[in-house]
């Protein structure tokens, strides 16, 4: 390749979703024309940022803060020094050489897990799944309910990697970096349903006010009798959490309540042979009836005969637009 057409693609041709390109441009170039993948890592690193002030911040919280309690280190501003007399070029060589010692025995003991994990991740969760899961647990720590504000957020597999997890949305939930760290991958508890069921105040449908009606739980559903059945055997399934319709549903609530719905369908079918059918549908907004603010679903099961004339279904809720 010319340099004109490499300052052409540079200029003209480089489309980009971060700047890896040309910082590994740069660092070819700095780096005499050709550099190793381990060479270029060390320079995006030194790049990096976000991972300077990440360090920074932990060096100040942990082994700062310790070797100036044991009087090993002072600190002027941002300034660290070594408490100790001026020290020979042997006795550099030996407190370099216990330190080397230390440091091999423990990464024999615990391996890359010494480390942050994020940076060994070799399978990363792609970007719109990564958002997917972030939006549905409304940016919060799914087990002590941390925000980006307290401390950064992780999208964790449940099943670790490890043991045979998976990258899929079944498998993934947030948590911050401190939960998610203690966590490691010795654990495979599912937090996303410690769900928050603080009650709205005059919403019918919030868990504290409809839990007597409850038939059963799951997940992160519930099912309740309609007060005013359509049907014999007409059903609400309403998410635990306080969420307007069925279009601000979580993902995972969705799945909660299809799985419910299917389970339910089966049932009753199996219980009741007068069912012939099934109505299944929701209410979303004041003018398509929606009259309590909480998301629910119907399941209403049919009868032959219970109205004279069933064509159109669902289509009735324009009572003119049923028949076709």
């Amino acid at each position: 390749m010319t340099l004109d057409k490499l300052i052409d693609f540079l200029e003209n041709k480089m489309s980009m979703s971060h700047i890896y390109q040309p910082l590994l441009i740069r660092c070819l170039i700095e780096s005499g024309g050709s550099a190793t993948i381990r060479q270029l890592a060390h320079q995006f690193l030194a790049q990096d940022e976000s991972q300077l002030q990440y360090y920074e911040k932990r060096i100040k919280e942990m082994p700062l803060r310790v070797l100036r309690r044991h009087e090993i280190v002072e600190k002027d501003g941002e300034l660290v020094s070594l408490n100790v007399k001026k020290l020979t070029f042997e006795q550099k060589a030996q407190i370099k050489m216990i330190c080397e010692s230390k440091l091999q025995e423990f990464i024999v003991k615990r391996g890359l897990s010494i480390w942050d994990y994020r940076l060994l991740d070799t399978n990363p969760v792609p970007d719109s799944l990564y958002y997917n899961v972030l939006k549905d647990a409304d940016g919060r720590c799914a087990l002590c309910g941390a925000t980006k504000n307290v401390r950064p957020l992780h999208v964790d597999h449940i099943k670790p990697r490890s043991k045979g997890g998976k990258t899929e949305y079944d498998n993934l939930q947030v948590l911050c970096s401190k939960c998610n760290q203690a966590k490691s991958n010795k654990d495979d508890t599912d937090f996303r349903h410690n769900i928050n069921t603080e009650q709205v105040e005059g919403c019918k449908f919030c868990y504290d006010i409809i839990k007597p009606r409850i038939i059963e739980e799951y997940k992160s559903v519930v099912v309740v009798k309609d007060k005013y059945p359509v049907s014999d055997g007409h059903m609400l399934i309403v998410p635990k959490r306080h969420t307007p319709d069925y279009f601000t549903m979580a993902h995972n609530e969705m799945a909660d309540c299809s799985a419910v719905i299917q389970a339910l369908q089966k049932r009753i079918s199996s219980s009741d042979d007068t069912v012939t059918g099934f109505n299944v549908g929701m209410n979303c907004g004041e003018s398509a009836g929606q009259t309590i603010f909480h998301a629910h679903v119907h399941l209403i099961p049919r009868r032959d005969g219970d109205t004279p004339n069933p064509r159109g279904g669902v289509r009735g809720a324009i009572p003119n637009k049923m028949d076709y």
